[in-house]
């Protein structure tokens, strides 16, 4: 699915509202009518760890429901904090309904997290009578790979989504992946697992089974002494007892790979098809956007339909015309001045009073005229306005340097991939706990023409 960018409204060229600078030609990035379209049926958000990539999921899930549609958010990602978020006391691998989200549009928001070895435990049972089913299950080296083998947490959140999808349950599935090496594994795992089960040592761990009968007595027997050396050397280096647990795995999963195969497949088909979105999310920082591009070029060299960018924190200012240099340079004016025309430490206070007695200003009604504490400057007098105006000058001087900084920074990625629509959301001064968190994160990232217009 290609997403919609601005038109003429949307291309900025002066300084963005809310306090955000101009975005120059940058095409934006319209979330809503992403998520409204009956045709997208998966969004996949991914990128680099600590960007919010949890939380952006779980407010288009969100923003979705309370659209009208029927959503499931799946999170692949062990934080805990999309549970919280929504209420809910935890997740697992199945979809609760979260409550009060919807309204009168209809829609409904399910949230739920991967459950690898539950997953993987749902494919035994469904794809094997229940003697073999059992007999796979209580394999010592299934429970292994099935509780932590690198790669089967990405294979199975590819089962996962396929079993969604093809229940039809749900108008909008949202995909949470793990942080971006890991999504990429997430794209990987079909190839990965089809080398897997192709490789020479399943070959030869399913040699004997595949034999059977007196053909496999014969074929044990004769042998091949390559494989004795071999599953000798093996007997070595993992024990007999893992050895024989693996093939005994192997012989009963047998009629299960090419299945593993076929739906992985299918479920990659899916994710290069129109009804898929994926939604690259990322900070703006140097690493944290250079994954983003990493992710942008992989997604395009795989032919996955990419939605755009979620710049996440994005800092905004509302004196954007004052620059960070005028507003150090007048924090230097100030604070010079202040040094000389008002003199702290010892005795200025002392000097201070003096000056207002020989300027006839008489004490104000109900204030004493005694000289404050040798040292510290009368509150409201002129050296402590001048000295709070030169901090808050230096606090602007800061942000506008952060400003300039994510600046430069989304302007690389956007010379860089200059056809991806971005959608910008301005740091929040706390973390997101609450639904009304994840309504205000959905409201920024549906309101773009409004930021940068």
């Amino acid at each position: 699915m290609t997403a919609r960018t601005a038109g003429p409204t949307g291309k900025a060229g002066t300084a963005g509202t809310a306090g955000r600078p101009a975005r120059g030609e940058l095409p934006v990035l319209e979330v809503d009518p992403l998520i409204d379209d009956p045709g997208t049926r998966i969004v996949v958000c991914c990128g680099a760890g600590g960007v919010g990539k949890t939380t952006t999921a779980a407010a288009l899930g969100v923003r979705a429901a309370e659209r009208g549609r029927k959503v499931v958010v799946l999170t692949i990602d062990p934080a805990r904090r999309l549970a919280q978020s929504m209420g809910l006391t935890e997740l697992d691998n199945t979809p609760r309904r979260v409550k009060d989200v919807g309204g009168p549009a209809g829609g409904e928001l399910h949230a739920m997290m991967l459950d690898m070895k539950r997953t993987f435990d749902e494919i035994v049972e469904s794809h094997t009578d229940p003697e073999r089913a059992r007999a796979i299950l209580e394999n010592p080296f299934y429970q292994s790979l099935s509780a932590g083998f690198a790669g089967t947490q990405e294979y199975m959140a590819m089962e996962k989504l396929g079993q969604l999808r093809a229940e039809g349950e749900w108008d909008l599935i949202v995909v949470d992946t793990p942080p971006s090496r890991s999504a990429l594994d997430f794209l990987d795992a079909p190839k990965r697992l089809g080398s897997f089960l192709d490789g020479r040592f399943i070959r030869v761990l399913m040699a004997p089974a595949k034999a059977g009968g007196r053909a496999g007595l014969k074929f044990m027997n004769l042998g091949m002494t390559g494989l004795s050396m071999f599953t000798g050397t093996l007997n070595k280096l993992l024990g007999s007892g893992l050895l024989r647990d693996m093939q005994t795995f192997v012989a009963a999963m047998d009629t299960m790979f090419g299945g593993f195969r076929t739906r992985a497949d299918a479920t990659y088909r899916l994710l290069q098809a129109p009804g898929t979105a994926f939604l690259v999310v990322a900070a703006p920082e140097r690493d944290a956007l250079r994954e983003a591009a990493y992710f942008v070029e992989r997604l395009a060299a795989d032919r996955m339909p990419l939605a755009g960018l979620v710049l996440n924190r994005m800092h905004g200012s509302e004196a954007v015309r004052l620059s960070a240099e005028r507003a150090l340079a007048a924090a230097e004016i100030l604070e010079d001045d202040g040094i000389v025309d008002h003199p702290d430490g010892k005795g200025g206070g002392e000097q201070a009073a003096s000056d207002t007695a020989s300027s006839g200003s008489p004490a104000p009604s109900g204030e004493s005229s005694a000289s404050p504490a040798a040292g510290s400057p009368a509150a409201g007098s002129p050296a402590t306005a001048e000295r709070l105006a030169a901090g808050m000058l230096r606090l602007h001087a800061e942000r506008m340097q952060v400003l300039a900084r994510e600046r430069r920074m989304r302007d690389r990625f956007a010379a860089l991939h200059p056809e991806v629509p971005v959608a910008e959301v301005a740091a929040l001064p706390g973390d997101v706990h609450d639904l009304d968190g994840l309504r205000s994160i959905g409201e920024r990232l549906a309101s773009q023409h409004d930021a940068s217009a």
